[in-house]
């Protein structure tokens, strides 16, 4: 099971009760914002603009919901409410299976499916296999056999309908999880700057990892906006800055080591990228 910080809870409780009025109406407002484009931008600073087919493009586009309640996926309200900023309106499913690193997955597979690049939707499964959307689009199936899983042909019907993707992605969300995207993805360079898309992970049992949702930049000085889902399964949602209130939810990028967040602490800036 994921580990809660009670440091970093304690944290969020704390700022929480001491905000001001008007913070607490800027927070509140976030309720109306229908995109991740519309998440208001402390003063200066720019969102890094890219390519409209890219990953980063994408996610800046995607809906929020009104409701800013998360709710775990049998429909009941996750127990800590103040960790998020913004809800994405993305479908958890009725399975306690789309978890932290299962969102991140569910993102970047809608985005390749949206750009109908269906062969390049593949995920590395804990005990090794590769589970190709290809290989299902042509009738292939899998099933646990010992340790390992094991890929068969059978008759079923082959196409890339919503109904046969969001099938193909029960079996990653069930197989997959943060040790096994740690071995697909690769660390980003330090020297680099962060750009939307990339990936904070932890991997392990428990492990965690949230995806860097949107970028901006002024003077060469980047921050950005983290999103996860959690355990059990709920709603993908933008979290707070426990940590900087006046500039929450955005993150800087600075130093490079400690990354504390609501209910998860990253040490040593481990970043990955597709």
């Amino acid at each position: 099971m994921h580990r809660i910080f009670f440091l970093a809870f304690c944290l969020v409780s704390c700022q929480e009760n001491a905000q001001s009025p008007a913070l607490l109406t800027r927070i509140n407002a976030s309720r109306t914002y229908t995109s991740i484009a519309e998440i208001p931008l402390p003063e200066g600073y720019t969102r890094i603009r890219d390519s409209v087919t890219d990953f980063s493009h994408w996610l800046r586009e995607r809906p929020l919901k009104k409701d800013n309640t998360v709710y775990l996926y049998d429909g009941r309200p996750k127990g800590n409410q103040q960790a998020q900023f913004a809800v994405l309106d993305i479908p958890v499913g009725k399975k306690d299976l789309q978890q932290c690193a299962d969102a991140i997955m569910r993102l970047r597979a809608e985005y390749l499916y949206d750009q109908k690049r269906w062969n390049e939707v593949s995920f590395l499964a804990t005990s090794g296999q590769t589970l190709s959307f290809s290989r299902w689009q042509q009738g292939y199936r899998y099933r646990l056999k010992g340790q390992r899983l094991e890929e068969y042909r059978t008759s079923a019907a082959q196409g890339n309908t919503r109904d046969e993707f969001e099938q193909y992605l029960q079996l990653v969300f069930t197989y997959c999880g943060t040790s096994s995207l740690h071995r697909q993805l690769g660390k980003a360079d330090a020297s680099k700057p962060v750009k939307a898309g990339d990936v904070f992970l932890q991997p392990g049992f428990p492990g965690h990892a949230m995806l860097v949702i949107d970028v901006a930049g002024k003077n060469g000085e980047r921050i950005f906006l983290l999103a996860q889902s959690y355990m059990p399964a709920q709603d993908i949602h933008v979290v707070k800055n426990p940590m900087d209130t006046n500039l929450s939810p955005w993150y800087k990028e600075e130093g490079k080591g400690q990354l504390i967040t609501p209910e998860w602490i990253f040490e040593d800036w481990p970043l990955y990228r597709w």
